[in-house]
């Protein structure tokens, strides 16, 4: 408290005189509460930590950044969210809000200052950079891989599951495994490639899912890559700012970090074929 003991005894003398009441004790080697002081000091500390709360919510904030960050719900869920963690411990000034969505192909919204967006990159945006060229592999249940023994034909008759708007992954598959004809009709579609996921993961059919969002369910075993070949993807990831100067340095972080994760997400993900 930059005080001297003195300076501290006539601070303790004056509170006692203003409260009428003892709060220490005097002790040949210093002082200790007295009842009625420690039952005064429980609620003093309680008072100083909302204090402290108070000045840190109010005052703190202001020397800190928020970025908002929005991305593809499956970006977001399966690369995002898992490793903010490590964006916050090496920028503890930056805030991040994520937000998701399933499709995105402009700044809608003017709380937005990052964009992580899936397509081909013709947005009228300025400020957009590729995050990585990626490539989709076959994924299904383990039992699934089992049913299948490594033979690309049984894919004729496989309950195919299509992510909406990568249809034509499957008869690029096709093509990559020497099948002739057209890949049959869907099992099911759904929108998103963590959908595709989440549904195969119940046990029954196989999709065609970019290999930076495969790596966590074959780690855990959930599910398996049952041939090695992949095709590249039909769109690619990308970064897309917010034009706002105020936001530059933050925005400059995040890139530099994001685009380190997804390239290493990349290196663990290649698909290996292990039936």
């Amino acid at each position: 408290m930059n005080l001297t003991p003195a300076a501290v005894s006539q601070h303790i003398k004056l509170l006692e005189q203003t409260l009428q009441m003892k709060l220490f004790k005097r002790l040949p080697k210093g002082v200790e509460l007295t009842d009625i002081g420690q039952a005064y000091a429980q609620p003093v500390r309680g008072s100083f930590a909302d204090l402290q709360t108070a000045t840190d919510g109010l005052f703190r904030s202001q020397k800190q950044t928020t970025l908002h960050v929005r991305a593809s719900i499956s970006f977001g869920v399966l690369v995002l969210a898992p490793k903010l963690h490590d964006f916050r411990a090496l920028h503890p000034d930056i805030n991040i809000v994520l937000s998701t969505t399933v499709w995105s192909d402009r700044m809608n919204d003017a709380t937005i200052d990052v964009d992580i967006r899936y397509g081909n990159g013709d947005w009228p945006e300025h400020d957009i950079w590729q995050l990585r060229r990626g490539r989709a592999c076959l994924i299904c249940s383990p039992q699934v891989a089992d049913d299948m023994r490594g033979d690309p034909e049984n894919l004729r008759t496989a309950d195919i599951v299509t992510v909406i708007g990568c249809e034509n992954d499957w008869p690029r598959m096709f093509d990559e495994l020497g099948l002739a004809n057209v890949a049959p009709s869907p099992w099911i579609s759904v929108e998103s490639s963590l959908l595709a996921l989440e549904s195969i993961s119940a046990g029954r059919g196989i999709a065609i899912v970019d290999t930076l969002f495969t790596d966590s369910y074959v780690k855990r075993g959930d599910l398996t890559v049952p041939l090695e070949q992949a095709v590249p993807t039909t769109h690619n990831f990308y970064l897309v700012a917010n034009p706002d100067r105020k936001m530059r340095s933050a925005v400059a972080c995040f890139r530099d970090w994001i685009e380190k994760v997804v390239v290493l997400e990349s290196a663990s993900s290649q698909p290996v074929s292990v039936r």
